[in-house]
């Protein structure tokens, strides 16, 4: 009897809602196709152990009740670039070639790797070095990844963001406050912009609008004195800058710095140019990490369906994409370079606009 031939499946990068429901998709669709499905855990760091970490994944596996849950079940990792690993004594190393040997000796005829555009990047050049074939499909909240109108995860960011506005809303009312919700967004402002209309936010800041305080100031002033409300709502995604145009960012145990805190630099602003009291929900990796909602379970099926499709066609060094309510197929090479920021004259900024909504420049 044929051996049947493999394919490789890993979730690299920071998690999001959605992952296990791209893997339960690819199990199927590739089980259905004669595949044998080999899932790599924590991204390429499970390769770069001896034994290699893996799971040969089976339908049995990938019941209906993987898909409502969040997070991935392979792990994955966003440290350590393996063309330039850190090393316990301080020192980099390239360990690109453990992986790539791991790969072949693993007998893959396809590697299909989800992620964002560093992920994906990565992959590609291990693919370049060490000739295996790549498929990539695309999740990132941020949905900055260019050639494709949605990436799995953001659909749910912006729903837990939304409701986050939900709840603030009330306490903001009850409590005569300014409620500033702080969201992810490290360099767009998809989520933000997006949330903030479906949330009913008075003021969202975004990377790609400049914006005044004084502007911002007088809006939530104009809320209290000329429209009789006791409180008002205000979103910031956390890449944007201070007025100084430096980033607002903490430093971790392991002495990385990653964003968050502008919420509060406004909070404080605000504060004192209005008099009122003003509060701050970071709102941090609950983006991440629950259940995906019903739109990232179908957009998630839909891109694994299409990767294995791609797999058997032959087609590879190409990353499923969703456009005009379909899936297609484009070059990484074209997907990792065009960077999607919020339009500042798009539809959305538009909408905000139209329904009075302060952007902070005017």
């Amino acid at each position: 009897m044929a051996q049947k031939k493999r394919i490789g499946i890993l979730t690299s990068g920071g998690d999001c809602a959605g992952l296990n429901a791209v893997l339960r998709s690819v199990v199927h669709a590739g089980t259905l196709a004669g595949y044998e499905i080999i899932g790599i855990e924590d991204g390429t760091a499970g390769l770069l152990e001896t034994p290699h970490r893996y799971q040969i994944l089976t339908p049995q596996m990938m019941d209906t009740t993987i898909m409502r849950l969040g997070g991935t079940i392979l792990g994955t990792t966003n440290r350590g670039n393996p063309f330039n690993f850190p090393m316990p004594d301080g020192s980099f190393k390239d360990r690109s070639k453990e992986i790539t040997d791991g790969i072949k000796s693993l007998g893959l005829e396809a590697v299909i790797g989800i992620g964002g555009d560093g992920s994906l990047a990565i992959l590609r050049k291990l693919a370049q070095q060490g000739g295996f074939n790549l498929i990539g499909i695309p999740k990132t909240i941020d949905n900055d990844l260019g050639r494709t109108e949605l990436s799995v995860g953001f659909e749910t960011a912006v729903w837990t963001a939304t409701e986050a506005l939900d709840r603030l809303q009330p306490t903001a009312a009850s409590h005569d406050r300014v409620m500033i919700l702080e969201v992810m967004g490290r360099d767009a402002g998809h989520i933000a912009i997006q949330s903030g209309i479906a949330g009913g936010a008075d003021i969202i800041l975004i990377p790609e609008v400049p914006y005044d305080m004084d502007v911002v100031a007088k809006k939530i002033i104009s809320i209290r004195e000329d429209q009789g409300r006791n409180f008002a709502l205000v979103i910031v995604s956390e890449a944007v800058k201070t007025a100084t145009g430096s980033m607002v960012q903490m430093e971790h145990a392991d002495g990385e710095k990653r964003y968050g805190g502008i919420g509060h630099y406004f909070a404080d602003k605000i504060s004192k140019k209005t008099g009122f009291e003003t509060r701050v929900t970071i709102l941090g990796h609950v983006q991440r990490g629950c259940s995906p909602i019903p739109a990232d379970r179908l957009i998630a099926s839909a891109f694994g369906v299409r990767a294995v499709e791609l797999v058997k066609q032959g087609k590879f060094d190409c990353m499923v994409a969703w456009s005009n309510r379909d899936v297609i197929e484009v070059p990484i090479e074209e997907a990792i370079e065009s960077y999607q920021a919020v339009e500042t004259d798009g539809l959305l900024v538009k909408t905000a606009r139209a329904l009075g909504i302060c952007l902070g420049d005017a």
